[in-house]
């Protein structure tokens, strides 16, 4: 039962100060954390985002926040949720593995879910 209620406990989402918490990061932690897997300042496509033109890194950043946000709902409702990680559900939307990808696409995306873990951990430890 103790075992039950601290799986609950760290997968459960939690608001606090209108950020939304999941396993102790916040859609900016993870944000920053997926910037920095992408490459950070040096990347072509700012946090990642090749699905939609941005027009700066701010608008770049606001696009990625959004993604979070929205496989944030996602993942509460797909069968997958307490399987996997949060990092892990949102890797498979923002970076799969999976499907009709280039051989240089998946060997990066292969290391995605990996690198943000790391960035989450030493920046927020």
């Amino acid at each position: 039962m103790k075992v039950l209620l601290i799986l609950l406990i760290l997968t459960t989402t939690v608001e606090a100060n209108n950020k939304i918490i999941i396993k102790g990061y916040t859609n900016e932690q993870i944000c920053n954390a997926i910037y920095k897997a992408e490459g950070g300042s040096k990347a072509q496509f700012p946090y990642g985002i090749r699905s939609v033109k941005c027009e700066s890194k701010e608008a770049c950043r606001k696009v990625c926040l959004n993604t979070i946000r929205n496989n944030r709902k996602r993942f509460e409702k797909d069968a997958s949720f307490g399987k996997i990680t949060f990092i892990e559900f949102l890797g498979s939307r923002f970076c799969p593995t999976k499907g009709k990808l280039s051989n240089a696409e998946n060997r990066l995306n292969k290391n995605w879910v990996k690198n943000v873990n790391y960035f989450l951990r030493k920046d927020n430890s």
